[in-house]
């Protein structure tokens, strides 16, 4: 299967965003999703994205991250996204995402690559153990959406 790799473009942004959909959807949420393209466009400086697309410009994969600074590492890549759609997985398009964030890691002196998995995708977890990722099993998320943000108090 041929295909190219390549930074995303503002150009890229209404595919982008099909499938972080097609993710929420994967994942049971897809009432979540409240990003669209005009948000993406406004707030392009925040994120970094590589798109995978066939021949025929058909985006069919993609890997989201930014840096971030964590405390006991300091400067580090964090992957928020890495999707590919269901009729193109097990041609190696997620590994090569894999590498090149790895080298883009590198190419940025991070001490650290972080992401998260959601413990019921077998096929992921299987991915990234087979690659050396160190499956944490200890820490618990805690989030606010917007409203939570608003209303924040400590009771």
């Amino acid at each position: 299967m041929n295909y190219t790799t390549r930074k995303a473009t503002e150009d890229d942004f209404e595919g982008i965003l099909g499938l972080i959909k097609e993710l929420a959807a994967f994942e049971n949420a897809p009432e979540k999703v409240l990003n669209t393209v005009e948000q993406m466009k406004a707030e392009q400086d925040l994120f970094h994205c590589y798109v995978v697309e066939t021949e025929a410009h058909e985006i069919i994969g993609m890997a989201l991250y930014y840096f971030a600074y964590y405390t006991w590492v300091g400067k580090s890549l964090y992957l928020d996204d890495l999707y590919v759609k269901e009729a193109y997985r097990g041609h190696r398009i997620g590994s090569d995402l894999l590498e090149l964030l790895f080298q883009t890691a590198r190419e940025h002196n991070c001490k650290r690559v972080r992401w998260q998995v959601l413990n019921w995708n077998a096929p992921a977890i299987a991915l990234y153990q087979k690659c050396g990722a160190e499956i944490d099993n200890e820490w618990s998320n805690c989030d606010f959406d917007a409203k939570g943000i608003r209303e924040f108090e400590v009771l």
